[in-house]
């Protein structure tokens, strides 16, 4: 549905997007990760037709987002980080008038807008100035215009931004459900966002696409060392952590600082670890034969992913980018 080669944005001299290509195909739910100012914003402003590409094509449903802007526009449902929203019109005035501007005629407002109303959960709202609203609830006045006129696509840029974590956690469970109805290409730097909605990540850092795939996919590519979770019953500390060190296979093995101290007591004298392993060493069997040898209980070998946040970390450093 939305299809990006090679395209490039600048600002005067500086440049906000270099050379990028990517896909969105029909239904799928992309994140769109990076910091701030890596070039997020400014890919999306194109994709709708907000702004022109300086160089390369981009196309939204077949249509070409320069030469057919509107058709674009039709296909596509847009929440921008600042919702550009009438404060003194009340939900259901502003939602009529923005169906209106999109085309839409009357009856199919009429028909459309109480589905809408009840799908973002304003109907207790809907007479409401919205000026009068929360910050959260004004996103959902937002996503309501977005999805409005029933388009192919949805665009949203930042849709947590700035609200409390109640509507953070309903305004997720709300863009989930809408992926199963649109693709939608979702722009986030909040980690959790991106891992608990999309399936599939694109990372951006400085204007460039540095990653493109599965969360799983990027863990198993990126990651350097096996990390494995360990509980272990009957062993003191530093006789396990020196004992999984002189292991051949194993990289390195501490405590595990996740686990709160509290945790530990209720946990008796279950004592977690972190063990990490060389990559495709197969060392889980070695390690579990030494926690035996030594007489001490196995609770728990559980092989870990790298997080979505240490994959970000890993892509969009100097280092790793090769600068």
């Amino acid at each position: 549905m939305i299809k990006i080669e090679h395209m490039s944005k600048s600002y005067g001299p500086y440049p906000a997007v270099i050379d990028i290509s990517f896909e969105v195909l029909k239904g799928e739910i992309v994140g769109f990760l990076g910091p701030n100012g890596a070039g997020k914003t400014t890919t999306m402003r194109v994709v709708t037709g907000f702004t022109p590409p300086t160089e390369g094509d981009v196309t939204v449903g077949g249509y070409d987002v320069v030469s057919h802007s509107l058709d674009v526009r039709r296909h596509i449902g847009y929440l921008p980080e600042t919702v550009p929203l009438y404060l003194d019109m009340t939900v259901t005035d502003y939602l009529t008038y923005m169906g209106e501007i999109r085309g839409m005629n009357k009856s199919w407002v009429k028909e459309r807008l109480p589905k809408v109303i009840d799908m973002v959960k304003l109907g207790e709202y809907r007479n409401t100035l919205v000026g009068r609203l929360s910050k959260g609830y004004r996103q959902r006045v937002g996503i309501s215009q977005a999805i409005l006129h029933e388009p192919d696509v949805l665009v949203m840029d930042e849709p947590t931004i700035g609200i409390d974590p109640i509507q953070v956690v309903e305004t997720r469970e709300l863009i989930s459900n809408l992926g199963e109805e649109h693709t939608l290409l979702l722009s986030s730097h909040i980690l959790p966002e991106v891992s608990a909605i999309c399936k599939r990540v694109l990372v951006i850092n400085d204007g460039r696409i540095v990653a493109d795939d599965k969360p799983d996919d990027l863990s198993e590519k990126l990651q350097h060392a096996e990390r494995i979770e360990i509980s272990v019953r009957g062993a003191e500390a530093p006789a396990f952590i020196n004992a999984m060190r002189d292991i051949s296979d194993v990289i390195d093995a501490r405590s595990d600082q996740r686990v709160s101290i509290v945790q530990r007591a209720e946990r008796e004298d279950f004592l977690p670890f972190i063990v990490d392993a060389r990559p495709n060493a197969q060392a889980t069997e070695t390690i579990a034969k030494t926690i035996i040898n030594n007489g001490w209980g196995l609770t728990n070998l559980t092989p870990l992913p790298m997080t979505l946040e240490e994959i970000f970390l890993q892509l969009t450093t100097e280092e790793n980018l090769g600068e």
